[in-house]
Protein backbone atom coordinates (compact mmCIF):
# COMPACT_ATOMS: atom_id res chain seq x y z
CA UNK A 1 0.00 0.00 0.00
CA UNK A 2 1.32 3.49 -1.04
CA UNK A 3 0.04 6.57 0.66
CA UNK A 4 0.70 9.73 -0.25
CA UNK A 5 -0.54 12.87 1.69
CA UNK A 6 -2.36 15.68 -0.07
CA UNK A 7 -1.50 19.08 0.41
CA UNK A 8 0.94 20.30 3.18
CA UNK A 9 1.01 17.49 5.52
CA UNK A 10 2.85 14.34 6.52
CA UNK A 11 2.44 10.89 8.01
CA UNK A 12 4.51 9.91 10.54
CA UNK A 13 5.36 6.38 12.41
CA UNK A 14 5.15 7.24 15.59
CA UNK A 15 7.68 6.04 18.13
CA UNK A 16 6.01 4.03 21.05
CA UNK A 17 7.03 5.61 24.62
CA UNK A 18 8.44 3.43 27.37
CA UNK A 19 6.30 1.24 29.33
CA UNK A 20 9.40 1.16 32.22
CA UNK A 21 12.16 2.88 33.33
CA UNK A 22 15.76 1.59 32.59
CA UNK A 23 16.07 -0.18 35.55
CA UNK A 24 12.94 -2.44 35.14
CA UNK A 25 10.31 -0.28 36.73
CA UNK A 26 6.84 0.02 35.05
CA UNK A 27 5.75 3.46 34.45
CA UNK A 28 1.97 4.24 35.36
CA UNK A 29 0.31 6.23 32.43
CA UNK A 30 -0.10 9.17 34.34
CA UNK A 31 4.03 9.62 34.68
CA UNK A 32 4.72 8.86 31.18
CA UNK A 33 5.89 12.13 29.50
CA UNK A 34 3.76 13.13 26.74
CA UNK A 35 5.92 13.42 23.56
CA UNK A 36 4.99 13.39 19.95
CA UNK A 37 7.99 12.33 18.49
CA UNK A 38 8.54 9.26 14.82
CA UNK A 39 9.99 9.21 11.87
CA UNK A 40 8.39 10.59 8.52
CA UNK A 41 7.07 7.92 6.27
CA UNK A 42 5.34 9.94 3.32
CA UNK A 43 5.72 13.97 2.78
CA UNK A 44 3.05 15.85 0.76
CA UNK A 45 4.06 18.98 -1.61
CA UNK A 46 3.42 22.79 -1.23
CA UNK A 47 -0.01 24.80 -2.89
CA UNK A 48 2.63 25.59 -5.75
CA UNK A 49 3.71 21.76 -6.00
CA UNK A 50 6.84 22.47 -4.47
CA UNK A 51 8.39 19.70 -1.89
CA UNK A 52 8.40 19.92 1.51
CA UNK A 53 11.78 20.92 2.94
CA UNK A 54 11.53 17.40 5.23
CA UNK A 55 11.99 13.75 3.86
CA UNK A 56 11.03 10.02 4.38
CA UNK A 57 13.11 8.98 7.16
CA UNK A 58 13.58 12.20 8.95
CA UNK A 59 13.32 11.74 12.81
CA UNK A 60 10.94 14.75 13.99
CA UNK A 61 9.31 16.28 17.00
CA UNK A 62 5.54 17.46 16.47
CA UNK A 63 2.81 19.46 17.86
CA UNK A 64 -0.53 20.12 17.22
CA UNK A 65 -3.63 19.93 18.71
CA UNK A 66 -4.89 17.86 15.72
CA UNK A 67 -3.54 15.02 13.73
CA UNK A 68 -5.27 11.90 12.30
CA UNK A 69 -4.58 8.29 13.46
CA UNK A 70 -4.15 5.48 10.83
CA UNK A 71 -3.50 2.45 12.29
CA UNK A 72 -0.64 0.72 9.54
CA UNK A 73 0.23 -2.96 10.29
CA UNK A 74 -0.51 -2.59 14.25
CA UNK A 75 1.59 0.84 14.02
CA UNK A 76 0.48 4.29 15.38
CA UNK A 77 1.02 6.56 12.42
CA UNK A 78 -0.56 9.94 12.14
CA UNK A 79 -1.19 12.62 9.50
CA UNK A 80 0.10 16.17 10.74
CA UNK A 81 0.07 19.54 8.86
CA UNK A 82 3.60 20.55 7.96
CA UNK A 83 3.75 23.91 10.30
CA UNK A 84 2.96 21.29 13.54
CA UNK A 85 6.60 20.05 13.02
CA UNK A 86 8.49 21.69 15.28
CA UNK A 87 11.87 20.25 14.94
CA UNK A 88 14.03 17.09 12.75
CA UNK A 89 16.76 15.29 15.23
CA UNK A 90 19.63 15.17 13.40
CA UNK A 91 22.42 12.32 14.16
Amino acid sequence: MIIKPIGERVLIKVIKQAEKTDSGIYLPDSAKEEKKEGYIVAVGTFEDGKELPVKKGDHVIYGGYKSDELDIDGELHVFVDFKDLLAVIEK
